[in-house]
């Protein structure tokens, strides 16, 4: 029954909140060893797949193999193999590692182990075999499955162990590679003898282990077990067991005074879980135990105090909401950068800095909302900044990636992105600017705090992206190795508005006014067909668009709309209410957008499941074909920030796509760090992924549309009035005119 570990960390609980500082994580472990242990949602399981060549057949669901809650060693289910091997036939059933296929994990062990349960015994006269893929497309030989042990007993779990180890294949004449299992990205089961019989199989927690490393010591049992309840889950938290070979958690729970029952597993770096029952007026309590990679479960933790769900209004929701999202920058962040990592499950050490400016802001959220203390936030934004000041920056701009061990550059995505990052390093100085008139207070702390800022944006040096002296348009990379290879225009509407706006600003290493116009919402040739290489239509090529979609006028953006995040990642700080520039108001624009993308849900040509007046949001996310071009770019999937961050324009659509996704998706997209990044229910897709990219904005915009916080203390830096009177921005209707207000407006606490 394999499972994950961290090192044990001192807590502390603030505005009922349990929170774990920066920590460290431990590498991988659980990633490095777990090919599978849970479903996220019922029905079939989307990192599978199953054929079949009659007369033999496997029982599947649109090509994938069931899941189950039937029976289980991990809760709160397994996987279920219902097969007939008959002569002449065959069949074929494979289990993919969720995220091999973009994720770096090296996996450690010799040998495939999971659990087995039929109802019939299974021996070598009727079983399958198994053989193991690598990342190259190399594979095992297959092994029985009652290989390493003779028979699976009938109506009891039995754990198999294949020792697969490093392969090399027969000598050919060829000098193929070997496979390896480090590298191992699936298991599939393919027909053995045929008996024409029919077979049932339970299979769970499929891990790769080191087969010859017997252990019968159980872990030590977790301590500390809380449980705070909402409207319809229960956020259970506990001390982590410093134990080396802990690999998960596994979460019990009573309802009023009945006994304890498994319901969840939990991997080892997260001391948390959500434990989504859906609507009860019980009172339930829970307990946790640590499993290690042998199987072996520890006694269960004391016993939390009952709790029980309550009816929450729209506040409420929202407080949860911004809460759970927060947490992902704080109980997430690298021990020593005090950042998050791009993704989870990912890399913990592969810190985006983008993301992490958003992070930034909702920390400030957070601190305003009684999440943490002042005193807290202000050790970690000290803590973040020595981080950045030690960290690689090229002309004062830092890369799109960090090791958030050493601070050096992470070229991830090839040998030319080794340098500055201009858009990253613009969502980050957003963040900071907005942190400096935050931290206002007349201490060393924040002094230190808002000279660092200062002194980082006195020495970001915007002109130099230009490439040349005269260019029309900032580019976003430059390399000290490989200077302006990547050669990559800023040219909108997307996400650069922020960036023009900064550069402008500049006091330093300014840009030319004109350079907006130029620059980001140019009209040459080349503009034009940049716009039209990604987008395929002349619609808004020449940055107005004019064109009208579902009823809804578009004054700028290309085709059809754009990437919701575009509505986003520009305005975090940047208030566009009550402004307009030559070509709109991009507070009335943003609403458009927002509004064409939810039109286009609820039209629904391609037929996707769950779309839908509260279920709408297409752009850019982890299996996302992004929202550019519908219904072109359309795959089924939603971005939960999409919607909920577009708050501030559509607010009681995306308050309305709130509830939905809480009260009627939450057991599949609602966990520890708030929601996941995105779901497809036409793929029955659900994996628990946050980024670093999402849950900010989800927290920050939020907050600008109840209090208008984070853009009220970006507008009072002084830089910014002037670099958008510079542009020619000018007020428009009734709304409040940021860019005018006076410099000393502070922010409001």
């Amino acid at each position: 029954m394999p499972f994950h570990f961290h090192p044990t960390t001192s807590l502390f609980i603030v505005s009922g909140l349990v929170l774990f500082p920066a920590s460290s994580n431990g590498a991988h472990a659980y990633d490095e060893h777990v090919v599978f242990d849970n479903a996220p949602a019922r029905g079939r399981y989307h990192h599978s797949e199953a054929s079949f060549v009659a007369p033999s057949r496997i029982s599947s669901e649109n090509g994938r193999l069931h899941t189950t809650r039937a029976r289980f060693v991990s809760p709160p289910n397994a996987l279920l193999l219902e097969w007939t091997s008959a002569p002449g036939g065959d069949w074929r059933a494979t289990i993919r590692d969720p995220g091999r296929d973009w994720r770096t994990f090296v996996m450690q062990g010799d040998a495939i182990a999971f659990w087995c349960w039929s109802e019939h015994e299974i021996t070598s006269d009727n079983c399958p075999r198994v053989y193991l893929m690598d990342g190259t497309g190399k594979g095992t030989p297959s092994l029985d499955l009652v290989h390493s042990v003779g028979r699976i007993p009938a109506r009891e779990w039995t754990r198999i162990t294949l020792p697969f180890g490093t392969y090399v294949p027969p000598t050919l004449g060829t000098a193929e590679p070997e496979f390896r299992i480090a590298n191992t990205v699936s298991m599939t089961f393919v027909q053995g003898l045929d008996d024409s019989r029919e077979h049932r199989l339970f299979i769970d927690d499929v891990s790769i282990v080191h087969g010859d490393r017997a252990d019968a010591v159980a872990p030590s049992a977790p301590a500390g077990a809380m449980s705070r309840a909402f409207e319809r889950h229960f956020d259970v938290s506990w001390t982590r067991v410093n134990d080396p070979d802990v690999l998960s958690y596994r979460i019990y729970r009573a309802w009023d005074d009945g006994p304890f029952e498994p319901i969840g597993t939990q991997r080892n770096a997260w001391s948390r879980f959500v434990d989504y029952t859906g609507p009860d007026d019980r009172r339930a309590r829970h307990r946790v135990s640590a499993i290690d990679l042998a199987g072996n479960e520890s006694e269960l933790s004391p016993a939390s105090a009952p709790a029980s769900l309550f009816v929450m209004n729209d506040e409420q929701l929202l407080d949860m909401v911004q809460e759970g999202c927060f947490r992902y920058y704080w109980e997430a962040g690298h021990p020593n950068a005090g950042l998050a990592p791009e993704i989870l499950p990912g890399d913990e050490h592969l810190i985006a800095t983008g993301g992490n400016g958003f992070g930034i802001m909702a920390m400030l959220v957070a601190i305003e909302r009684g999440f943490i203390t002042r005193d807290q936030g202000v050790e970690r934004m000290a803590e973040i900044l020595r981080f950045l000041d030690r960290a690689d920056r090229f002309k004062g701009v830092w890369p799109h990636f960090l090791d958030g061990r050493t601070g050096r550059t992470v070229p991830f995505f090839g040998r030319y992105d080794d340098g500055g990052d201009l858009v990253e390093s613009a969502f980050v100085m957003q963040a900071l600017l907005t942190a400096r008139q935050y931290f206002d207070r007349d201490d060393a702390a924040e002094r230190e705090i808002r000279a660092t800022v200062t002194r980082f944006w006195h020495e970001m040096e915007w002109s130099w992206f230009r490439k040349t002296p005269d260019s029309d348009v900032l580019y976003w990379h430059w390399s000290e190795n490989h200077g302006f290879h990547i050669s990559h225009p800023l040219i909108g509407w997307n996400e650069t508005l922020i960036v023009y706006l900064l550069a402008i600003a500049s006091p330093t290493h300014a840009v030319p006014p004109e350079m907006y116009h130029t620059g980001f919402a140019g009209t040459s040739e080349r503009h034009r067909k940049y716009r039209q290489g990604w987008s395929r239509t002349r619609d808004g090529d020449s940055y107005v668009n004019g064109k009208t979609h579902h009823g809804i006028r578009l004054d700028v953006g290309v085709g059809n709309g754009a990437e919701l995040f575009f509505l986003h990642f520009n305005f975090m700080g940047f208030d566009p209410r009550g402004i307009r520039d030559a070509y709109t108001n991009y507070f009335d624009n943003s609403r458009a957008i927002a509004l064409v993308n939810r039109a286009y849900c609820i039209e629904n040509p391609r037929g996707m499941l769950g779309y839908g007046p509260d279920c709408w949001g297409r752009s850019a996310g982890v299996n996302s074909g992004g929202g550019r071009a519908m219904p072109r770019d359309d795959n089924g999937t939603i971005n939960v920030m999409a919607s909920l961050a577009s708050m501030p324009y559509t607010p009681e659509e995306s308050m309305a796509a709130l509830r939905h996704f809480y009260r009627n998706l939450g057991d599949r997209i609602w966990g520890i760090h708030g929601f996941h990044d995105g779901f497809n229910e036409t793929w029955n897709w659900f994996d628990p992924d946050y980024m670093a990219l999402n849950q900010g904005p989800i927290v920050g915009m939020i907050e600008n549309h109840r209090t208008g916080l984070l853009w009220r203390l970006f507008m009072a830096n002084p830089e910014i009035a002037s670099a958008l009177a510079a542009i020619g921005f000018r007020p428009d209707g009734d709304g409040p005119v940021s860019w005018a207000w006076p410099t000393d407006a502070g922010s409001a606490r």
